[in-house]
């Protein structure tokens, strides 16, 4: 069935609750905004739209919190500008385009609600100087309606989310925390098998590192969710970080399997194998006890064959599986405390992000020459709907700037924005024009906004229905001195066509880091980070090196997937990163407690970072060897390890040369022009 009837033939019970709460939410805040006699009361009616997006009670409040805050803090800045450039209107508008280029540049590198408050600082500021510019008297009462009309919003909106089907963090961050767990756990299996499927291996990461990175940009919000909100932020960043070892572990492990599997006693390669099965099978348990019961057993077989005299080889099989299980029982555990925080305590700090500011930076030229375009449009003019186009500009601009795929989201608005011009005229002139009294003004101009919001909950229309609820808001304006001319509706639908089609132009004209370049810089930064391990505490330096490397190995699964499929290395190439990383973390653990080892081992690190990017570009580092063999020689000299100890360490470098041998070498065959 196509999704249109899909949506609204068999809508589903999320579906029908989200488009429910919405539709009371909005208008809820827009009988009073309308009681009260605001100005735009529709601003409310937006406002509250935009927080039920997401309706977990604690994603509203956080986000509510951040979009009155991003209010407070746009209309500091438009009064500010008004009050240096009151009789000077050229140079109020570009202190103006410089203010949004600033926001639009913070939402580029901050994350989720928080970008989203940097946007509507920009939009406020916009707002406040180009309403009150005609008036400059006005200017604080263009805030002081500006904050009502948003705050009012925001408070239906938290209400109708509290009171009404209430979603709370916990269910949401369990259901992703148990997304990220089975996909680690089905590429745990892939892996110890020593699957040569590319694709399938791709898909299994990917499939549990999305989650993961929403699931710890998501988990902020649960501190508004009473006293064990904190609790589950902590047991998600104890996932997040485990998770990550896990998935480096397993990159190392894959390589030692596929390389030396011949090479294994007929017991290893049957632990390995069975704790393959143990991975599908604790992702088909239900529950957490019954999967950390089979992940036990498992460990404690593996801790039996460990203490048996075996190989180097067969002693890194083995402590790999054992670091496997061991960190799947801490994901488990993580899982757990997400539900009941009290019932296990962990502790973790806040994890780092990935951010890209020359990529922020080409965001806010394109917000900035878009707003200078239709400000200057709008002077030669003196057309009054300007200002919707100028409003659509600033905040999609904005808004999409950060996407994966940001021409294909404005074109998804661009076409519910078509659709919603008829629609609105139909219910919102036509019609609207005939009610009398609030309720009818509620099933009218409702209809169009209950059967969008309704389409929304089908994930792959949330696109196109979104857009044409907001703009049959937009293009109605509801209030109490509503002009219901074909003039001014004509006027402000060809407004809201120039601004978002301006938003389209700008994105093809400047899409931003092309995909080579993007490359690069990902690669740069995760050389960077390997180099910089040792600049900071042990667990502050591992806290921002996870953090980032999630970001990154879903930027580098992307380019992937734009590639042949002889050619795809970048995931590889990243989860070489990860490895090295990891490795790296666990050296300095294992070293630095004896001062004779530090500086040998500072310089295996800074060549450990320059031979990652020498293999990203499919050459070999010399270099690496010679700071193995003295750090080795160092570790000898002065007997400050144990011979077990050595004995692991001595297996460690051998395998990280040769992970970055093979990749290198693969990189180079895949591009045969590789520098």
């Amino acid at each position: 069935m196509p999704p249109l009837l899909e949506a609204y033939l068999t809508p589903t019970a999320s579906a029908a609750r989200f488009a429910v709460k919405a539709s009371l939410a909005m208008f809820l805040a827009l009988y009073l905004a309308l009681w009260l006699d605001l100005d735009r009361p529709y601003w409310a009616l937006i406002s509250a739209a935009f927080l039920q997006i997401r309706p977990m009670s604690g994603m509203v409040v956080e986000k509510g919190l951040c979009q009155i805050g991003g209010t407070i803090v746009g209309a500091v800045a438009g009064i500010t500008i008004m009050a240096l450039f009151v009789q000077a209107r050229v140079p109020a508008l570009a202190s103006l385009t410089a203010w949004i280029m600033l926001c639009t540049y913070g939402s580029s590198l901050l994350r989720n609600n928080f970008s989203y408050g940097c946007i509507m600082a920009a939009v406020t500021a916009m707002l406040i100087v180009v309403i009150a510019g005609s008036n400059p008297a006005s200017v604080f009462d263009v805030a002081v309606s500006r904050l009502s009309e948003l705050g009012l919003g925001a408070i239906c909106a938290t209400l109708v989310s509290a009171l009404l089907w209430p979603t709370k963090m916990r269910d949401h961050l369990a259901e992703q925390a148990n997304t990220v767990i089975n996909q680690a756990f089905v590429q745990a299996a892939q892996r110890l098998e020593a699957s040569d499927d590319h694709a399938a291996l791709q898909a299994s990461l990917t499939g549990s590192l999305g989650p993961l990175t929403q699931l710890e940009t998501d988990s902020q919000a649960a501190r508004y969710e009473g006293p064990a909100g904190k609790g589950r932020v902590r047991a998600t960043h104890v996932l997040t970080r485990r998770t990550l070892r896990f998935l480096a572990t397993l990159h190392a492990m894959h390589h030692l399997l596929g390389d030396r599997g011949d090479r294994l006693d007929d017991d290893v390669r049957a632990l390995t194998a069975e704790c393959a099965r143990g991975f599908r099978d604790a992702e088909a348990d239900d529950g957490v006890p019954a999967a950390r019961r089979r992940l036990q057993t498992l460990r404690h077989r593996a801790l039996a064959l460990d203490e048996q005299h075996r190989s180097p080889l067969q002693r890194r099989i083995v402590l790999g599986v054992r670091d496997l299980l061991g960190h799947a029982i801490v994901m488990l555990d993580a899982r757990a405390a997400i539900i009941t925080p009290g019932a296990r305590q962990l502790r973790s700090g806040r994890l780092s992000w990935h951010r890209d500011h020359l990529a922020a930076g080409v965001n806010a030229l394109r917000a900035g020459l878009v707003f200078a375009g239709l400000a200057t449009f709008w002077i030669l003019t003196h057309w009054s709907s300007g200002q919707v186009a100028m409003l659509l500009g600033t905040l999609f601009s904005a808004f999409f700037a950060s996407r994966d795929n940001p021409v294909a989201i404005t074109m998804m608005f661009y076409k519910g924005m078509l659709a919603a011009i008829p629609s609105a005229f139909l219910f919102g002139h036509v019609l609207l024009a005939q009610a009398n009294g609030f309720p009818m003004l509620a099933m009218i101009f409702g209809t169009p906004l209950f059967l969008g919001l309704l389409g929304a909950g089908h994930p792959r229309l949330m696109g196109y229905c979104l857009a044409f609820t907001i703009f049959n808001i937009l293009l109605t304006m509801p209030g109490n001195g509503m002009d219901f001319s074909f003039d001014s509706f004509a006027n402000r639908a060809v407004a809201v066509v120039i601004g978002l089609t301006v938003v389209v132009m700008s994105f093809r004209l400047l899409p931003g880091l092309g995909a080579t370049l993007r490359r690069r810089r990902l690669v740069g930064a995760i050389s960077r980070d390997l180099r910089r391990l040792d600049q900071r505490p042990l667990s502050e330096a591992e806290t921002l090196f996870s953090g980032r490397m999630a970001d990154r190995l879903l930027a580098l699964a992307r380019h992937d997937d734009m590639l042949p499929l002889d050619q795809r290395h970048l995931f590889a190439l990243g989860l070489t990163g990860l490895d090295l990383g990891v490795s790296g973390l666990r050296l300095r653990q294992w070293l630095d407690a004896t001062p004779e080892l530090r500086q040998p081992r500072q310089a295996y690190q800074q060549a450990l970072a320059q031979a990652y990017r020498a293999c990203a570009a499919g050459r070999s580092c010399p270099a690496l060897s010679d700071a193995a063999s003295a750090l080795l020689d160092a570790a000898r000299r002065y007997h400050a390890l144990p011979d077990e100890r050595l004995a692991l360490i001595e297996g460690m470098l051998e395998r990280l040369a040769l992970s970055l041998e093979q990749q290198a070498r693969r990189i180079a065959e895949a591009r045969p022009d590789a520098r």
